[in-house]
């Protein structure tokens, strides 16, 4: 029994670190996006 629970606890640990990699590297991509929009709009 022991086992099972530190194995679902690893399991929703994993889940929580899998989703916020996606969550970071999404927001990463906006920051990108608004940092060409920035360089476009001082280039005229």
């Amino acid at each position: 029994m022991k086992r099972f629970i530190a194995l679902m606890l690893l399991s929703l640990f994993s889940i929580g670190v899998l989703s916020g990699c996606n969550t970071v590297k999404g927001f990463g991509k906006d920051v990108q996006k608004v940092g060409e929009k920035v360089e476009d709009s001082s280039g005229k």
